[in-house]
């Protein structure tokens, strides 16, 4: 009997994976992660409020222990925090230094999930290691989830070939709903949690009380670039990014001026009226740390440059380790900092990190 060792979250998806594994034969075995210190900041320090004087982490450790119970599976923890504020956190914090939106899931995944993680399943044995992402393997490629509207194969783009081999995706054939109906099948605690949403592991929790911690505020003003003319003052270039509406509080512009630009000298922040503004389209730009994916570079394929974006098509040169992304029709609020992933039909290529974005050949967002 082949063994399987699932991470384990806490959350419905990797306890349908657990059991649709165990239905197919495998020998299975729950890994919950702790990867982070909740003990480090109180709520004053922005985070997410206590229930029942139980912080969320260790409710979703309690909902592991629970499902694995409940389908008759042992379930092992072990501690990441370092390695998580080593490879994950801090990049999360010089990417917003340098004035980027990080994408920490995606590190997460590279780092932790599929390194971390797989050692720690060597230790115990394992023939495969699994997830509960809404991804598929076949024939060594990874494929797109079925359900495209949970697709998460954006968030493996950084995941390279090695890792992904001997790793099962159990629920990429399904969607939510059949998920959550199996779940309700096996009477099991998770069927009807709630997903959860912000940074990964780090849970929701107020993001600018957060960073307080780690990053002071720099206040500056807020430019019109059209007019020059200074309309508010941010609270540090950190906490916003490209394509921005919401929060900019600056009186009677509120929802109609978008972030365009960030001048990390001067400490300016760009924004320009209209959500269709000629600031907010691009036609290229530069893709590092790449992680590709394909059997062989080809030059014409989509790509997303947002999570749940639509595809767009593409042109790629590949110079050296890098690619020049070239899409002519024009895209909006391609950011600095987020992942560029590519994809041939149904299949993922791999992806990199946007290091810079341009338009008629010239490098826009004032970075």
């Amino acid at each position: 009997m082949k063994k399987v060792v699932i991470g384990m979250s806490g959350g419905v998806d990797s306890s349908v994976a657990a059991i649709l594994l165990k239905n197919q034969g495998y020998e299975v075995i729950g890994l919950f992660m702790r990867n982070w210190d909740a003990s480090l900041n109180n709520d004053i320090l922005g985070n997410p409020t206590l229930n029942n004087n139980i912080c969320p982490q260790e409710q979703d450790y309690n909902d592991a222990v629970a499902v694995c119970q409940k389908i008759g599976i042992p379930l092992h923890r072990v501690d990441f925090i370092k390695e998580y504020w080593d490879y994950v956190f801090t990049y999360f914090l010089d990417e917003l230094k340098n004035g980027r939106t990080p994408n920490p899931d995606i590190m997460c995944n590279k780092y932790i999930k599929f390194d971390m993680f797989a050692k720690e399943a060597n230790k115990l044995g394992a023939d495969y290691i699994a997830t509960g992402h809404y991804a598929r393997m076949k024939d060594g490629m990874l494929l797109r989830g079925i359900d495209d509207n949970k697709d998460q194969t954006y968030f493996l783009s950084q995941v390279s070939k090695e890792q992904l081999k001997n790793v099962l995706f159990p629920i990429g054939h399904l969607n939510k709903k059949e998920v959550r109906e199996i779940a309700s099948k096996y009477n099991l605690i998770t069927a009807k949690k709630k997903d959860s949403t912000g940074i990964c592991f780090i849970g929701e929790r107020n993001m600018t009380k957060f960073l307080e911690n780690y990053l002071p505020n720099q206040e500056g003003d807020i430019v019109d670039i059209d007019t020059n003319k200074i309309l508010g003052k941010h609270i540090g270039l950190m906490y916003y990014t490209i394509g921005q509406r919401r929060g900019l509080n600056i009186g009677g512009y509120e929802n109609r001026m978008f972030v365009v630009g960030k001048n990390l000298d001067k400490n300016i922040l760009y924004v320009a009226l209209g959500e269709d503004n000629e600031y907010l389209y691009s036609d290229s730009c530069i893709v590092t740390d790449v992680n590709w994916l394909g059997d062989e570079k080809i030059n014409k394929c989509t790509a997303k440059f947002r999570y749940r974006q639509p595809d767009n098509d593409v042109e790629l040169e590949f110079i050296d380790d890098k690619i020049i992304v070239k899409y002519p029709q024009l895209v909006k609020s391609v950011t600095p900092g987020q992942a560029c992933v590519f994809y041939l039909n149904e299949r993922c290529l791999g992806g990199g990190i946007i290091k810079e974005v341009r338009k008629n050949n010239q490098k826009l967002w004032y970075l």
